[in-house]
């Protein structure tokens, strides 16, 4: 039972490092010879701690490489230097000149320095690569202008020949030798021998699309170039002076907003009149329906009038009835009966 005590309280003093209290990139990828990178970045509550880079996969077998609280040059060997960003959060390791033998695992760390508490670390993999990059892999191009291609190459091939071919067209191959530069109407290629010798197509045409390659020893790499089409120029308009002048005030020309917002309020008004219109045709019907109704029930209400000066007898009392009409002649006062 003491022993499993021992051992969950030991794991307990790796949370911190487990929790994410220091991040930075799995993976780093450069050529020989070249320089690499590294960012560790830390929570702020790690600000004033002391950060270390070291190689290896355990802090308890890691070798201190550079630290932050001795940037003297007897720590920071093989051309390592560490510095430390309080505002970022974030302490930079910048390893320069790197050999194939610096391949492997290193450790981002900050120095906790309790012995109940582990160090906040994370992990990073530097792969040394031989052979040959590029800057970029695909370049692009206005036609009858130039383009660059930025070749790179390890420490090993500072003294070979450099090669730059069209793809599938050994005859386009230009050499040069190391430090040395070529140039003709359309190509220039020149090699500093600092592990980077550039490329430059000139006057570059529609057909120059394709794949080329960057060769450096037996090591080669694939760029493809883009050319794009030069843009059409604009069709200039030229138009003579008049010769006689006049003095008559001529209108300033209105504007396309300007013109389009008077086109608006031109529509709107013949919008509204034709609505009014409407609006006036449809009130003078509905007007002169009223009128007419109100004359026929002007009319009707006459008659009934009229009629009920002439009382029609019960039918039930006198088995004759009679029946009077009226003429619209109010002049005769004549009836008919039946």
């Amino acid at each position: 039972m003491p022993k499993l005590c021992i051992h969950a309280l030991s794991l307990l003093l790796w949370i911190p490092a487990v929790l994410c209290g220091v991040t930075t990139e799995g993976e780093y990828s450069v050529l020989e010879g070249q320089t690499v990178v590294i960012s560790c970045h830390y929570e702020p509550q790690y600000e004033h701690y002391v950060k270390y880079w070291c190689r290896g996969t355990t802090r308890e077998f890691c070798t201190i490489l550079a630290r932050t609280d001795d940037l003297s040059s007897s720590l920071a060997k093989d051309g390592v230097s560490i510095s430390d960003d309080l505002d970022q959060l974030v302490f930079t390791v910048t390893m320069e000149n790197v050999k194939k033998g610096h391949t492997g695992w290193y450790i981002c760390g900050v120095e906790i320095g309790s012995i109940w508490s582990a160090d906040v670390v994370t992990y990073s993999n530097i792969r040394v690569l031989d052979g040959m990059s590029v800057v970029n892999n695909q370049v692009t191009g206005e036609e009858g202008k130039s383009v660059t291609v930025e070749c790179l190459y390890s420490e090993r091939y500072r003294e070979s020949r450099k090669k730059w071919c069209r793809s599938g067209d050994w005859s386009s191959c230009r050499l040069i030798d190391a430090g040395k530069s070529y140039e003709d109407a359309s190509v220039a290629i020149s090699d500093d021998r600092t592990r980077t010798y550039t490329v430059t197509l000139k006057k570059l045409q529609l057909k120059d699309t394709g794949w080329y390659t960057c060769s450096a020893g037996k090591h080669k790499i694939s760029v493809k170039v883009l050319v794009t089409p030069r843009p059409k120029d604009a069709v200039k308009v030229t138009s003579t002076p008049a010769t006689s002048q006049c003095n008559a005030y001529v209108p300033p020309k209105l504007s396309t907003k300007q013109s389009s917002q008077s086109n608006h309020v031109v529509t709107w008004l013949v919008c509204t009149a034709v609505v009014l219109l409407l609006g006036t045709a449809i009130f003078g019907r509905k007007l002169w329906k009223v009128r007419k109704q109100e004359a026929v029930l002007s009319h009707v209400n006459d008659i009934k009038a009229r009629l009920n000066k002439y009382p029609v007898p019960d039918v039930g009392e006198q088995p004759d009835a009679t029946v009077v009409f009226l003429t619209r002649d109010n002049k005769r006062d004549d009836a008919f009966l039946y």
